[in-house]
């Protein structure tokens, strides 16, 4: 049996991350559940988070009252106050999750454990509610799978969910949340870049910051987002397809909205890959927890989570140590670098193959769990 002591500390813990106070998805009322023959749109012209399913779930939540029943109902705009918080001061947070559909019909979710309890990170840190993480990926099964057929089922494609918490107390006070809503809506998408799979080329940023220390650079909210775009744009404009975000001290943090990897000989002779550990100003990513775990099973090289300089960066790129450089996330599973600029000078970084590197393997191996073909863990299949 479990001690008193053990029993009140559970009980804190529950507290804390809403376990006490969370929706159920067994009490999910389905208001709508069909709309006829799905007709996806031609693959080639799906642009990520453009084209939406018929279907969204919605879920309110007040600080008196707890969570309501889970809704599913057609896919709609949301009634909100002009006032709501949200919309002040950046009260909200997201994640960013897929599923997957085989030919035989197989449905499966990637890993949506990691974004349950990232997601009760987020919401807990900006003071609005927690949940069961288990009730969380129940009840998102039941939404996939009443849009299952939105689902492409070529290697590559997907359906985008993105679990999103806002507050909507109509009060132009800085302050916890009274009330709040739970949704979650579903796209279906394509590579994330439009060129596919091809190498990109990255602007070393050294003006603006997307996370210091002390802040919130390691939660999904929205507030680290926001900022990003202008940067971006300047980016694009000068031929890159995305910011690599600096730290102190020149220290290499994220690329876009991504976690950044290299593949080097450091200087010790070692084959290694290393990234940025999580130190506060990097999200912990899922497809990044899944490549580093990968990489110490395969034991083929050191895998390191330290901070690097892009000094570091350029000197292998310089001394030919460079193998490889690749960015990891939900969106873009892995996205090739063949170069980075920094103080106007363009450094070109090699891309291997499948056979000769890391990311395309890496790339690979995600893809065949995720679509059910390798059997794993990480790969939930959600079929009644």
């Amino acid at each position: 049996m479990m001690r008193t002591g053990a029993r009140v500390a559970a009980r804190g813990l529950q507290r804390r991350f809403g376990h006490a106070d969370s929706f159920r998805a067994s009490e999910t009322a389905v208001k709508s559940s069909g709309g006829g023959k799905v007709e996806l749109p031609p693959l080639d012209t799906l642009q990520f988070g453009h084209t939406f399913t018929s279907h969204m779930l919605t879920c309110e939540w007040s600080r008196g009252g707890g969570w309501e029943a889970p809704i599913i109902d057609k896919y709609q705009n949301l009634s909100l106050s002009p006032a709501a918080s949200s919309l002040h001061y950046a009260l909200q947070c997201f994640e960013g999750m897929k599923a997957y559909r085989r030919k035989d019909g197989k449905v499966f979710l990637y890993r949506p454990d990691m974004n349950a309890r990232r997601m009760i990170r987020s919401s807990t840190r900006l003071e609005m509610p927690g949940f069961d993480p288990e009730q969380f990926v129940e009840t998102i099964k039941k939404l996939v799978w009443v849009d299952r057929d939105w689902i492409p089922q070529e290697r590559g494609y997907s359906l985008y969910v993105r679990p999103t918490m806002i507050a909507t107390e109509r009060c132009l006070g800085v302050a916890a949340p009274e009330t709040a809503m739970f949704f979650v809506i579903l796209s279906p998408v394509g590579p994330y870049y439009k060129e596919g799979f091809k190498p990109i080329k990255l602007l070393a940023d050294k003006n603006n910051v997307r996370a210091w220390d002390g802040g919130v650079g390691d939660y999904k909210v929205g507030a680290n987002y926001g900022p990003t775009i202008r940067p971006q744009r300047m980016a694009g404009e000068k031929g890159y397809s995305q910011v690599l975000w600096l730290g102190p001290g020149d220290t290499v943090t994220e690329v876009g909205s991504m976690n950044m990897l290299f593949y080097w000989t450091n200087e010790a002779g070692e084959k290694e890959v290393v990234t940025a550990p999580l130190d506060g100003t990097v999200l912990p990513g899922v497809t990044r927890d899944s490549v580093l775990t990968l990489l110490k099973e395969w034991g083929e090289c050191k895998v390191t989570e330290r901070q690097v300089t892009i000094h570091e960066v350029i000197k292998a790129v310089q001394e030919g140590r460079m193998h490889e450089a690749f960015g990891t996330g939900t969106a873009a599973v892995i996205s090739l670098v063949n170069g980075i600029s920094y103080d106007d000078v363009e450094y070109p970084i090699p891309v291997a193959d499948k056979d000769g590197g890391v990311a395309l393997r890496l790339l690979d191996t995600i893809q065949g769990i995720q679509m059910g073909d390798i059997e794993h863990p990480w790969s939930v299949c959600i079929n009644p």
